[in-house]
């Protein structure tokens, strides 16, 4: 590791540290040249899978677009934002433990509603009226049925639910 106060190629290690909930390490360094201590770090390099669009087009993941569509369907609603990234791992971890090159844009969608059904009933009805491209008014009422249904009563005690009765 260059030193980024006078280029002197060798430094040592002072301190390291598990940082971002362990996935990166903090290390702190010194230059054995001019003295000079810095922070760097260090986290793995992992090969995301490429996206399988339905139209037959690949793109690379992009954790931005994921983010970007999770708190869209979030917007003005309860939740945390350590919740939201946990839910970004949990696709993440999901993607690089297919072992697969390739997954379709359908296996994430369907991930990533499966996340929004634990962490909020609107949102997750926004994502779903979106992915799923609902042709009627009957096919919302199903899906609102079914999310009714399937939510554990643990769950159930930490929505705000989807119609104020009061």
């Amino acid at each position: 590791m260059h030193c980024p106060f006078c280029r002197h190629r060798d430094t040592k290690v002072i301190d390291s540290r598990l940082a971002a909930e362990g996935v990166q390490v903090r290390r702190r360094r010194e230059c054995l040249s001019c003295g000079e201590r810095f922070t760097t770090y260090e986290s793995a390099e992992l090969n995301m899978p490429r996206i399988v669009k339905r139209d037959g087009r690949r793109e690379n993941f992009d954790e931005e677009k994921l983010r970007r569509g999770i708190l869209f369907a979030l917007e003005k609603r309860p939740v945390k934002t350590g919740d939201v990234e946990k839910s970004i791992s949990a696709i993440k971890k999901r993607l690089l433990s297919s072992g697969e090159k390739e997954v379709p844009a359908r296996s994430v969608g369907e991930w990533v509603m499966n996340e929004l059904g634990q962490l909020d009933q609107v949102a997750y009805i926004r994502f779903a009226s979106v992915y799923l491209s609902f042709e009627d008014m009957d096919a919302f009422r199903e899906i609102i049925e079914r999310l009714e249904q399937d939510l554990s009563p643990e769950a159930r005690r930490h929505q705000i639910p989807l119609i104020d009765l009061d």
